[in-house]
């Protein structure tokens, strides 16, 4: 035991030493490093400066819970009095968690295109699309990466490009600059939902602030529009032929009175049998009309109520504001991150590279020599 002890302890010298060698090499080599990371320092500089500066608004939104019990039973009466069932509504295909995929689904990007948009100074104005094409600013190093794309871009043809502007955006089948635009729109816009909370964060990066909170407010408010149209799209559906029932039930009513009307007018103090019992069914026919149109009018409250009851309500816990500081690009991160890359560039050099070097060197001295 004793003796695995002392051989464990040596052990950990040995590994301790190595260290301090490694360490001792940097060192005594510590020009070397230092100048590696300046180069690193500013590398780090103009890369942290090259990256134009990014605003971000969020958005909390706090959806309502759609259990689909109390308001339901709240009907039950009145629909129940116009002899209407209005069955059980409480499943909701789109819930909370489903945003974040709607939010960056085709359609949903595609509808914004046109949205207009005005600058932080308030002297230009632009859509959603123009921002992205026109008033985007990238780093150097991406205009040197996408020259031969805008190479290829130039040599179309006017007529292509008059095709382009005339064009109608097809969701099914996308143009590349649609394409891209939809792409540029997915790494703009950022959607999260807390699983506990069901609170819907909608999150929205421009390089200008102006632009992130329009077009954070605009999607929140686009995705309300979606989850309520699709929320209310059959009660929305009920409600027209409700409405459509109840206008045909009182032309019918309105016609079948007035006919009563007309037929007392022209026959005032006639006692024959024929003529009371035609007065009898048309008041019949009257008092039938009335009936259904007062029952279509019943069923046409309950069905304004059920669109009522279907649309959702959503609580804007933090509403857009425009960003007064610029949430990128972290200078002093990058900063740092070129140091530490230049310094273990430098330790790689020292202690691998140079050794190898140095080691390949003796052997062809050796070779030569024999």
């Amino acid at each position: 035991m004793a003796e695995n002890n002392i051989n464990d302890n040596n052990g950990d010298k040995v590994k301790e030493i190595d260290l301090l060698e490694l360490a001792k090499k940097i060192w005594d080599r510590r020009r070397m490093v230092i100048k590696w990371c300046a180069v690193g320092a500013v590398i780090g500089i103009i890369v942290a400066f090259s990256i134009p500066k990014t605003y971000v608004t969020s958005v909390k939104l706090a959806p309502e819970k759609n259990d689909g019990k109390s308001a339901s039973a709240s009907l039950g009466a009145l629909a129940a009095m116009a002899g209407v069932s209005i069955g059980n509504s409480g499943s909701d295909a789109i819930y909370p968690k489903l945003y974040p995929d709607i939010v960056q689904s085709v359609p949903f990007c595609a509808s914004l295109f046109n949205v207009p948009l005005v600058n932080a100074k308030g002297d230009k104005h632009f859509t959603v699309a123009e921002y992205f094409e026109n008033e985007t600013r990238s780093p150097w190093w991406n205009a040197i990466l996408g020259a031969p794309g805008k190479l290829l871009g130039a040599l179309r043809s006017k007529e292509d490009a008059k095709e382009e502007k005339n064009h109608k955006i097809n969701t099914f089948r996308l143009t590349p600059k649609e394409s891209g635009l939809v792409g540029a729109l997915r790494g703009t816009i950022s959607t999260d939902v807390d699983v506990k909370t069901n609170v819907v964060t909608i999150s929205v990066k421009t390089q200008d602030p102006m632009v992130s909170a329009l077009l954070a407010d605009t999607v929140v408010s686009r995705l309300q529009e979606y989850v309520t149209a699709y929320r209310t799209d059959k009660a929305r559906k009920d409600l027209e032929y409700v409405e459509k029932l109840n206008e045909e039930a009182r032309a019918d009513y309105y016609a079948a009175q007035q006919k009563l009307a007309n037929y007392l007018d022209t026959h005032q103090g006639m006692v024959l049998y024929s003529a009371q019992t035609t007065r009898d069914r048309l008041e019949n026919e009257a008092t039938l009309a009335f009936n259904l149109f007062n029952q279509t009018s019943q069923q046409l409250q309950v069905a304004k109520a059920k669109v009522q009851e279907d649309t959702p309500v959503y609580a804007r816990i933090m509403p857009a504001t425009v960003p007064i500081r610029a949430a990128g690009p972290k200078k002093i991160m990058i900063l740092g991150v070129f140091i530490f890359l230049a310094f273990l560039a430098a330790s790689v050099w020292i202690l691998v590279v140079d050794p190898l070097r140095k080691k390949q060197r003796q052997n062809s001295a050796a070779q030569d020599k024999e």
